[in-house]
């Protein structure tokens, strides 16, 4: 067989062309911040890249070959995702998504208890300190409670009020994509325990829950038997 020629001859030619035509992408930045990295599996810092593309002989870039992007590059890692990636909450902001979520939906229920008991703020404040607000006291979820009800322009504990949903909804829906549904779950189950530590369910508490359930995304068939689950002494 002649030198240069067959299979081995033919992946010869393929490799020294290779090394001598290829594609070359020169990227610009755009803007930076910080954001959940999935390959570093944290918070990272970010670029947000543009780039354009050439081709290159012998290493030298010749002809345009379009835009690309725009990518976002991890500079502790490299990597690049797409820019959908930063629709994840970094673990700082997840962190407080949650904070409020949990206070919010512990605030709404004891609203709409219409008094207070010294039980179910015992276990509203247990529920908001184990979210992370660690100085969260009985007194001062029963002194916003007085607030919301002396507000005339909100209507908080009433039942199926507009702007009970909209408190809630505002506090959970950008929340309930980025919780797995034990983590919904939990949120709806820790605002039942809060109404049922004085006593049954109100009219009030069951309308508010079930608003919670719908902020969550969880069907009304679940949000009947996680409250039903609730009453069950664990």
């Amino acid at each position: 067989m002649l030198p240069g020629r067959g299979r081995n001859g033919r992946g010869a030619r393929t490799g020294r062309v290779s090394q001598v035509l290829g594609i070359r992408t020169a990227w610009t930045s755009i803007g930076d911040g910080e954001f959940f990295c999935p390959g570093c599996g944290g918070d990272r810092n970010y670029q947000r890249l543009t780039g354009r593309r050439r081709f290159t002989l012998a290493g030298i870039p010749v002809l345009p070959r379009g835009e690309t992007g725009p990518v976002v590059e991890c500079t502790a890692c490299g990597h690049h995702y797409g820019t959908d990636v930063l629709d994840h909450p970094t673990t700082t902001r997840f962190s407080a998504m949650l904070r409020d979520a949990v206070h919010t939906v512990a605030l709404a229920v004891l609203a709409a208890g219409g008094t207070c008991s010294r039980t179910s703020l015992e276990a509203a404040a247990t529920a908001v300190r184990s979210a992370g607000l660690d100085d969260c006291t009985e007194d001062q979820l029963s002194a916003l409670v007085e607030a919301l009800a002396a507000d005339t322009g909100r209507v908080l504990c009433e039942p199926g009020g507009a702007s009970l949903a909209i408190e809630l909804h505002e506090a959970l829906d950008p929340l309930a994509p980025h919780l797995a549904p034990t983590g919904r779950e939990s949120i709806l189950l820790q605002g039942a325990r809060i109404a049922l530590a004085d006593g049954p369910y109100t009219p009030a508490e069951r309308d508010v829950l079930t608003t919670v359930g719908a902020a969550l995304t969880i069907c009304s068939d679940d949000v009947t038997r996680l409250l039903a689950e609730a009453r069950t002494p664990s």
